[in-house]
């Protein structure tokens, strides 16, 4: 069973941080993206269909796949419910101003059983730091409203180390997404990226790993339990699956303007740019990745969640020194597998042993 992402690049309005493939300028294009879109997922879907396969997850992010009209995904839908049970995890990303209760209800209709809020914080004042067009108040009542609807399965993005933060105001907007309700949180420290408004300015981001330890701590606090370095659930059943098989190194379809898609040593990229990829929606870039580096990708994945890696990835000398690190009490070795004790760890562990 393979994974699907769908990509949607279409945003009311670019947040000061994102450095996604997004537009805001080109509403115009939203009803002929949705066409070609669906034409190259079905020629992608040949690839199931072939070998009588199945889709194990679909994820629909962006951009804000609630910037499109719901109808405009009828034939989408239509065309995937074949590929789909009920034990699929069918995702989509959501902005608390365009996920209207209308909209809420057409997804759950079409099968969506996971939705995930850009929320990123109940703080107006840190909202309009970030360049979010919701308030507290709207992203409080999306989340209920998905709620009333029926969706039991919710992700709430949170950010933090953002200039002016401290841990109150962490502490509170947690508090909120939990008090809500919310099944999951998606945790991210600010980064800085290159063509952000953010990447030109001083002082909107604090490095701190202290900060990152105590919202770590305090998720744990509120029954959240950590499976990888930014996302916690409250039990097992409400992990993202989607995610997940990225770092358990499972086959993927890209689809969509800018989408990534593996298959085998095949790493696949469609076209970026919007106009391009309407003109020529199967064109891909391909990538043919060699197998050192799909081991350390798959180090790198296993130490930064806790799907970890075999050990059989490493050669005689990492080997030993994964023993080491062992009695150092920083990661945990069973079953011929290795697990990280600190996910924060991860990028330094996988470089000492690759």
């Amino acid at each position: 069973m393979l994974l699907l992402y769908i990509h949607i690049p279409f945003c009311d309005s670019k947040c000061f941080y994102c450095s996604f493939n997004s537009y805001v300028d080109k509403f115009h294009l939203k009803s002929h993206y949705m066409e070609v879109l669906t034409r190259e997922l079905e020629h992608e879907l040949q690839i199931l269909k072939n070998n009588n396969q199945k889709l194990s997850t679909i994820f629909i992010g962006g951009g804000t796949p609630s910037s499109i009209n719901y109808a405009s995904y009828a034939q989408m839908f239509k065309l995937l419910k074949g590929y789909i049970n009920d034990t699929t995890e069918v995702t989509i990303e959501a902005n608390p101003n365009s996920a209207t209760i209308d909209w809420l209800k057409a997804m759950k209709d079409y099968g969506v059983n996971r939705v995930s809020f850009g929320v990123q914080s109940f703080n107006d004042t840190k909202l309009s730091f970030l360049g979010r067009s919701h308030n507290s108040k709207r992203a409080i009542k999306a989340i209920q409203d998905a709620q009333c609807i029926g969706f039991n399965s919710i992700n709430c993005d949170i950010i933090y180390a953002c200039a002016n933060d401290t841990k109150e105001l962490i502490s509170s907007d947690l508090d909120m997404a939990n008090k809500l309700g919310v099944e999951h949180i998606s945790s991210y420290s600010l980064t800085l990226e290159a063509g952000t408004k953010f990447w030109t300015m001083k002082d909107v981001s604090i490095d701190d790993e202290e900060l990152s330890e105590f919202v770590i701590n305090y998720l744990k606090s509120l029954g959240y339990h950590q499976y990888e370095i930014s996302n916690f659930a409250k039990n097992n059943k409400f992990e993202s699956k989607h995610n997940k098989g990225y770092w358990e190194y499972k086959e993927y379809l890209g689809v969509g303007c800018g989408a990534v898609g593996r298959i085998g040593s095949n790493r696949y990229y469609s076209l970026s740019d919007i106009e391009s990829y309407l003109r020529n929606p199967l064109h891909k870039e391909i990538e043919i990745l060699e197998e050192k580096d799909m081991k350390i990708e798959k180090i790198l994945l296993g130490l930064r969640s806790n799907v970890g890696f075999d050990l059989s990835l490493l050669d005689v000398n990492n080997v030993e020194k994964a023993h080491y690190l062992e009695k150092l009490g920083k990661i945990k070795i069973e079953n011929s597998k290795i697990y990280n004790k600190n996910y924060l760890l991860a990028d330094e562990i996988a470089l000492y042993l690759s």
